[in-house]
This record gives C-alpha cells, structure tokens and sequence, in this order.
C-alpha cells in the first residue's frame, strides 16, 4: 500500500508499505528512517520556522515542528531513535526572483531549517536531493531504503 502524504502533513508507516508525497516545490520532504525495523516516517514541511508564525494546529508545516511531531510518531510505531538516518528532497527556487530576499528563499530557508533540525536531534543526514528549480514527486521504500525521485523531464533518481 502507497501511505501518503499531504501538503504541511505528516505520516508513518513500515515495510512492504511505501510513503509518497506529491509536489515537492520549495517544500521538503523529510523522512526517518530505522533501518533495523523498516519503520519510516515522511513529513512534508512548507516553511522553515514555527515562532515567526506560531505552528497553531498543525506542526507538520513547519521544519521545528514538524520533525519533532514526526520523530514522535515513528517511535509510537516502534523505531528506535539511536538507530534512524534521515533522507531529504525538495527545497527549489522555484521562481527567478531576487534571490537575495529572505521572504523569497523558501526553499533554500527550508532546507537549511530541516538540516539544523536534525542536527539539534541527534539524527544523521544520510542522502539529499535539494534546491535547483524544480518540482519533486517522492516516493519512500522502507524495505529497501530508497528514495526514489521524480520530476518532470528528468530521469528518475533514487537517494
């Protein structure tokens, strides 16, 4: 079964299951992952910082947040925390716009937010497909570990 995943949403799931979410632009798509139990969560994070805004409701939207509900969530699921790695993908410049307003760097901002975050929980980036100009489809396969990447007019990839 395809678990999926929403637009500031998150989801857990564990192998044969895979996790997939759709129109990565300036988003990024988080996942963590034990390798041991092939437990896996992705979370689809669309701004960086959740004390400029408040997170409200919904902390998957932000990077802070959204990986601390995630880590939660994949624990309540049974991975162990020592053991996750993580993957990410997305965080485009999707527009040509002055590049050296902050307000338009979304996803070079949000790339950087889910990297520190990491970091500040102890979990090891292990492989990324970030910035450039365009859109990411995402699909995460607990069995095996991939993370298979799609964009219009380019070939696959898989992190």
């Amino acid at each position: 079964m395809e678990v999926k995943v929403g637009m500031a949403d998150l989801n857990v799931c564990a192998s044969p299951d895979s996790i997939i979410t759709l129109g990565l632009g300036s988003c990024v798509g988080a996942v963590l992952y034990d390798p041991t139990t092939k437990i896996c969560g992705m979370v689809h994070v669309m701004l960086p910082d959740s004390t400029t805004i408040g997170a409200g409701n919904n902390r998957a939207k932000f990077a802070d947040t959204g990986l601390d509900e995630l880590l939660k969530e994949v624990i309540k699921k049974g991975a162990k925390k020592e053991r996750l790695v993580a993957k990410i993908a997305g965080g485009a410049q999707m527009f040509s716009v002055n590049k050296s307003s902050p307000m338009l760097r979304v996803g070079e901002r949000n790339v950087e937010a889910v990297k520190k975050k990491l970091k500040e929980l102890g979990i090891r980036l292990i492989a990324e497909d970030t910035g450039d100009s365009y859109g990411r489809t995402v699909i995460f396969y607990p069995e095996t570990g991939e993370y298979l990447i799609r964009a219009i007019g380019k070939d696959p990839k898989t992190i």
